[in-house]
């Protein structure tokens, strides 16, 4: 991982065999709407331990807000969610920061602080009562950041940084929590192809090597089939498919064949 072994940082580990286990993240009947606007009707889907699901469709299908709905910054109108085995439809801000040391997410700004520089910044959650020394701090804070292959940025500020160079830093910060989960919201908006290959790349290195519970917004189909175990689409609210990439490519569903031959038609090759 390119973290000293003797430091005590650990990120927890799951195995990504489905039997026998209970889903890490499940979402049972969601509803959820803003005034007239029904964004979310009647989801459910679940996320096993381990596993990657991408969630997919077109702009302001309620993708965003699904993720919103698991960190606990929105809740449901009706119906249940469960991360962690754990039913946080109701829970307090108090509670919901218990489930952010265990479910973390990187924004599609980034979400780094202005003024602190990138080690800083990534250093931010290992200061919160982790008793960890000065020498240990900096030691995890450069091993993320080669992990995510931009250890030379460690002193530069978030404004000398390309989007794609914000984002590789945000991951960083967001493993620096320990988290179980990590969840991405539209990882590769605003990026050339290549930094989206990069940061493709970088997300199935990371799973591969810690095996985290991922939930990747996207509306690109080609990322999500080189990261998905399962695929979420989601249209006009409503949860259109849920099931694996070979699944999906085989459904005559009407309107999942026209987001593929859109996709193929339109998207680069990232």
């Amino acid at each position: 991982m390119g973290i000293p072994p003797d430091v005590p940082i650990e990120v927890k580990a799951e195995s990504n065999g489905h039997a026998d286990r209970q889903p890490y993240i499940a979402f049972e009947n969601v509803s959820k709407s803003f005034g007239d606007l029904h964004v979310l009707k009647d989801i459910s889907f679940e996320v096993m331990p381990g596993e990657t699901v991408c969630v997919l469709g077109r702009s302001g299908v309620g993708k965003s807000v699904t993720l919103q709905h698991i960190m606990g910054f929105l809740k449901p109108d009706s119906g249940r969610i469960l991360v962690a085995g754990e039913n946080i439809t109701e829970f307090s801000e108090e509670q919901m920061q218990e489930v952010r040391r265990k479910v973390t997410m990187v924004f599609q700004n980034g979400a780094l602080f202005d003024s602190l520089t990138v080690g800083e910044n990534v250093a931010f959650p290992l200061r919160e009562d982790r008793g960890l020394s000065e020498d240990q701090i900096q030691q995890i804070v450069r091993g993320l950041l080669e992990m995510v292959s931009v250890a030379e940025m460690i002193d530069l500020l978030p404004s000398d940084l390309s989007t794609g160079m914000k984002r590789s830093v945000a991951i960083a910060r967001a493993l620096a929590a320990e988290p179980q989960a990590i969840l991405y919201d539209e990882p590769t908006t605003m990026v050339d192809p290549l930094i989206a290959r990069l940061l493709g790349n970088l997300i199935q290195k990371l799973q591969n090597q810690l095996h985290l519970t991922s939930v990747v917004v996207t509306h690109d189909m080609r990322f999500a089939e080189r990261l998905a175990d399962r695929v979420l689409f989601l249209h006009q609210g409503r949860a259109e498919f849920f099931g694996t990439v070979e699944e999906m490519k085989r459904s005559d569903d009407e309107v999942l064949r026209q987001f593929l031959e859109l996709d193929a038609l339109v998207l680069p090759d990232v």
